[in-house]
């Protein structure tokens, strides 16, 4: 009861000092005439934000922060014309940071409107035009992964953007924009991940893509899926699982091979001189090769270069996708970053067969 007296008594000395000494501790300041509307600031999405989810209805978390000179009276928001929240109460008076979601955002083009209102009746309103993207739907039979490689690294029949290893970027492609290899630089992307829905490892695998060939460096990989190499950690090269596409040569000569792990052993598929270009006469060329339990095939321009019987791929400590490297899995014979670009991308869950490859040609001509 003592200790509450004493600091009862504390308190009111502190008070009766500030007043002799003149000092009024709450002292209402007038803060003058409201002369400006209130500031607005949308900070999600941006103009031109593309939203890009599995599903066709989705939320949206709206981040928005709103000021004013003197006292904010409302914030109000809508998407489309339609009200979606309204707010009026802020800790700070003149300062609101707003944090809204909305649960039910469609596909198609949107616009966020935003307006703020001070205690004078000023005014602002400020708006964005974003975009819930439609989700890609698979244009072929067992198609497991597309890459359009369109100024992102997105997988868009997963949802999920590739890892980038260095500083890679992009170019003018032969469809929209391309992959641009770079120096040190590729991309991983795992082969399964049930969460994020990612499953590419098959009892059959085919790949599709466009490739327009930098001879240098003189050789490099170009699509690994490959184990750890444990005996090797710093020059991998375990062949007996997974397959590695890639290509070697010289200057004026690249030829393309397919080495594919079976479990035991590494079968090869080099289709020699039919498989061989000269970059200096070549622009854009479609690549495909496909994996069964019979048989691999290796396909230019919709032309068979290389095939042979095979006994099925073991996919055994396959846990990653390499694009446009052999590293990390293949580098033992100094298959690394590959500086051509690579287009349109798609992987397949099946052994595509010569006319399914010559019609994903035509499409993208």
């Amino acid at each position: 009861m003592k200790s509450i007296q004493y600091i009862l008594l504390s308190f009111l000395a502190i008070f009766l000092i500030a007043c002799e000494s003149g000092i009024d501790p709450i002292t209402a300041v007038d803060p003058g005439p409201d002369q400006s509307e209130p500031v607005i600031t949308i900070n999600y999405p941006l103009e031109g934000t593309l939203i890009r989810v599995r599903e066709d209805i989705t939320s949206i978390n709206i981040q928005i922060n709103a000021s004013d000179d003197i006292e904010l009276a409302s914030v109000t928001l809508s998407i489309d014309g339609t009200s979606i929240g309204s707010y009026s109460d802020f800790k700070d008076y003149r300062r609101a940071v707003i944090s809204h979601n909305f649960e039910a955002l469609g596909n198609g083009q949107h616009t966020l409107t935003v307006t703020a209102t001070d205690l004078s009746g000023k005014t602002s309103t400020k708006s964005v035009n974003f975009e819930k993207v439609t989700p890609y739907v698979p244009e072929y039979d067992g198609e497991i992964f597309y890459m359009p490689f369109d100024g992102d690294l997105l997988e868009l029949v997963s949802i999920n953007s590739a890892n980038m290893i260095g500083n890679s970027g992009f170019a003018s492609g032969k469809v929209q924009n391309a992959y641009a290899g770079a120096l040190d630089s590729y991309l991983t992307f795992p082969t399964k991940d049930e969460s994020n829905a990612i499953d590419l490892l098959s009892s059959e695998f085919s790949a599709s893509f466009w490739y327009n060939l930098n001879s240098t460096p003189d050789r490099a990989g170009i699509l690994v899926i490959g184990p750890v190499d444990s005996a090797n950690p710093t020059a991998m090269n375990n062949r007996n699982h997974g397959f590695r596409f890639f290509r070697e040569g010289g200057p004026t000569n690249q030829t393309f091979k397919l080495n594919v792990g079976n479990g035991m052993s590494d079968p090869w598929f080099d289709g020699g001189a039919a498989a061989t270009l000269n970059p200096e006469t070549v622009d854009w060329v479609h690549l495909a090769f496909t994996i069964s339990g019979t048989q691999c095939v290796v396909y230019l321009n919709g032309e068979i270069v290389s095939s042979g019987d095979f006994s099925g791929i073991s996919w055994a400590g396959c846990d990653i996708l390499s694009i446009a490297s052999g590293a990390p899995r293949f580098t033992g014979w100094d298959h690394f970053s590959d500086l051509s670009l690579i287009d349109e991308l798609r992987l397949f869950n099946k052994a595509l067969t010569q006319a399914e490859i010559q019609a994903i040609i035509a499409d993208s001509q």
